[in-house]
Formats: C-alpha cells, structure tokens, sequence
C-alpha cells in the first residue's frame, strides 16, 4: 500500500509562486505512475499533471503548460509540483495520486492541500 501526503499549500497574490510537495510512503516501488490534480468549488477534478516514478517522463495540463514544472527527489520519495505566475484561476484543492501500472486507475491519494490565489 502507498502512503501519500501533500504540503506547500496556502494564500498567495497572483502573479506568485508556490511550491507543493507530495511525499510518497509504503510500497513505494509498485507506484508506476505520479499525478497531480485539483479541485475547485463547483467544478470537476481536473488533471495537473504526472510522472513516471521510475522514468523522465512527464505530461502537464493544458491550463497549466509553461507554468506549472513536476520534479522528484529520489532520494526523499518526493514529488515536487512549482506553480509560477499564479492566476485566481488555479485557487483549488491540489491532491497527489499514483497508479500501479499504465490502465491502472488513481488508488492512491493523499488528503489534499488548499493552494488560495487572490487577485
């Protein structure tokens, strides 16, 4: 079973920066896949973007591209998400996830971190 737990969030300006981290724990090594989503009042869970726990590979909503950078430190099971040039926009609940494997589903999640961006 994987652990994750997020941190970083909190109230920033637009135009700001913020760093959110997702520390992994347990089976670490069965996590294939490393996902960032969020989610607003009102509106849909919506993909930020991901990871390969075991690879370079990375992939990044379209509302975040150019923006937002994944990042992992190894050695910490961390998983690092920067947010630069913040918009009221990106105000949600950021949550990290991880799969098993490529058509596994998102079983894991941690409790989530609120990222409040005024305008």
């Amino acid at each position: 079973q994987v652990q994750l737990e997020e941190s970083g969030g909190g109230l920033v300006q637009a135009g700001d920066s913020l760093r959110l981290s997702c520390a992994a724990s347990g089976r670490t090594f069965s996590i294939y896949t490393l996902g960032w989503f969020r989610q607003a009042p009102g509106k849909e869970r919506e993909f930020v973007g991901g990871l390969m726990w075991s690879g370079n590979l990375r992939k990044y909503g379209d509302s975040v591209k150019g923006r937002f950078t994944i990042s992992k430190d190894n050695a910490k099971n961390t998983v690092y998400l920067q947010m630069n040039s913040l918009e009221p926009e990106d105000t949600a609940v950021y949550y990290c996830a991880a799969k098993a494997g490529p058509a596994d589903e998102w079983r894991a999640w941690g409790p989530g971190t609120q990222v409040t961006v005024s305008s």
